[in-house]
């Protein structure tokens, strides 16, 4: 006997589950959303803000940017080795979201690019801080607030162990466990997955991707990110899809120091391996997931970015190059100030030497490649880079010392992927057949990026969440309506 019962059980209360359980709920069904921890919101509460495609932000600011143009970049880029007719469901939505979230108090920023070769899709949230990391929070304040008054239950510090199926194959129910470890089941017709995948998970991501957190892979671990909703998926039936991690690069060892450091440091200046080669034309490092994708392909699977004292001090004076929507600030006039910190603290990842010999051996690089690679660019700045055919303006020499270096290793922002879907949100199984019942959001259904995050169109990770959030609840409560 089921010590509860409703409609439709939302398994976790990030920006996919809340999305899901407010759509439900508008559409008139029972929703009960378990979550894990003590408080809702998951990784969003972290992030800034959803894609948007046509919204009326980015008509105001006379940006051309239009379902079909997006559709067309995605499914090149991916080279159309994802589901488009997902993509197009999610993409042809994403603007009435904006409208959707708006009516429930979210207020919106405007529309932004990322960094400067991407689009500007995403629609940061307006908070009484100014833009920075954690606005998405407010919008998941809201989402929360709007379920409640929908009459949505809700029941924190209930992890979900098991999917529960009748004798027909359909999902008919959610085993929990309370906070004081009691085993409690929830009777339902229908249950949607938006667990956030597992990137707070070491060993799930080295059997899923191969990468060794903490040593090739430093993606943001948000705690209870576990992987568990996938793991549910696969033991009632659904496809075991390729679990990926989103990645975005990031440097290691200087997490503590001014983000001046990081801000000179990401600038398109001379990268290498540790056999002392360049690996890429530099000015494409704005885009992380670029860069990420070339430091796995290297020895340990690292990079180094390297600068003398005359580029530091002309960024000093001059503020930097390229700056992006977390580090939108060119001011890096503290730069200094906080190398003296970084040798004071013995801050790993960020190297300081009078010699390029002397960098080399400090950061365990090839010494004579490193010298000839310097040589080489720094002819290369006097005329054209005729190794990776970099632009004039970003091609500065390295001739004085100090010269510094610093570690760039694979990062991201946690797992995607792992449970198979269609465009309604439904979990398949392998032979694409829907578990009747069953529908799965955000993270733990993210296979839409093949090999690669989706940087040009910023916004991707979250507007994949609400809005396939969003597509889960409307099927879902369907789906019920038409077995009853």
């Amino acid at each position: 006997m089921a010590d509860f019962e409703t409609q439709i059980v939302v398994v976790a209360g990030g920006p996919a589950g809340l999305s899901a359980a407010v759509q439900a709920a508008e559409d008139g069904a029972e929703v009960i959303l378990v979550e894990k921890n003590a408080a809702v919101g998951g990784a969003a509460n972290m992030g800034m803000g959803p894609l948007g495609i046509g919204t009326k932000y980015q008509k105001r600011q006379m940006y051309d940017i239009t379902v079909e143009r997006a559709f067309r970049m995605f499914m090149e880029y991916t080279h159309y080795n994802v589901d488009a007719r997902l993509v197009k469901r999610y993409f042809e939505q994403s603007a009435e979201t904006i409208e959707w979230l708006e009516d429930m108090g979210v207020e919106f920023e405007g529309a932004y690019k990322y960094f400067t070769k991407s689009e500007p899709t995403w629609h940061i949230v307006k908070t009484d801080q100014g833009i920075g990391p954690r606005a998405a929070s407010f919008m998941n304040k809201a989402l929360y607030a709007r379920a409640q008054e929908l009459g949505v239950k809700f029941m924190l510090e209930t992890p979900a162990k098991k999917l529960l199926k009748d004798e027909e194959g359909k999902i008919c129910g959610v085993e929990c466990e309370d906070k004081d470890g009691k085993k409690i089941t929830i009777a339902c017709k229908a249950a949607i997955l938006a667990t956030g995948g597992g990137g707070a998970n070491p060993e799930f991501i080295k059997e899923e991707t191969g990468y060794t957190w903490g040593k090739d892979m430093f993606n943001f671990a948000v705690p209870g990110n576990v992987g568990d909703g996938i793991k549910m998926a696969w033991e009632a039936g659904v496809d075991h899809m390729q679990v990926r991690i989103e990645q975005a690069a990031g440097f290691t060892g200087i997490e503590d120091l001014s983000a001046s450091v990081s801000n000179v440091m990401s600038q398109p200046n001379l990268l290498v391996n540790k056999f002392g080669k360049r690996v890429m034309d530099e000015e494409q490092m704005q885009n992380t997931t670029f860069l990420s994708n070339v430091a796995s392909h290297q020895k340990d699977r690292v990079v180094f970015s390297i600068i003398d004292s005359t580029i530091a001090k002309y960024y000093m004076r001059n503020g930097v190059d390229e700056i992006n929507m977390v580090r939108p600030n060119p001011d890096v006039s503290d730069f200094a100030e906080a190398v003296k910190k970084a040798k004071e603290n013995g801050n790993t990842g960020l190297y300081i030497a009078d010699s390029i010999e002397e960098l080399a051996e400090m950061a365990g690089i090839d010494e004579e490649n490193l010298v000839e690679t310097v040589d080489d660019y720094n002819d290369y700045c006097d005329s054209v880079d005729e190794e990776f055919f970099k632009v004039k303006k970003y091609l500065r020499p390295l001739i004085k010392a100090p010269y510094y270096a610093a570690e760039i290793h694979p990062g991201g922002y946690g797992t995607v992927g792992g449970i198979r879907i269609n465009e309604n949100c439904e979990a398949c199984d392998k032979d694409f057949e829907p578990i009747p019942g069953l529908y799965a959001a955000g993270a733990d259904a993210c296979n839409i990026y093949d090999d690669s995050y989706m940087f040009l169109l910023p916004g991707n990770s979250m507007g994949f969440a609400v809005n396939t959030g969003r597509i889960a609840g409307m099927e879902a409560c369907e789906y019920v309506n038409d077995e009853d």
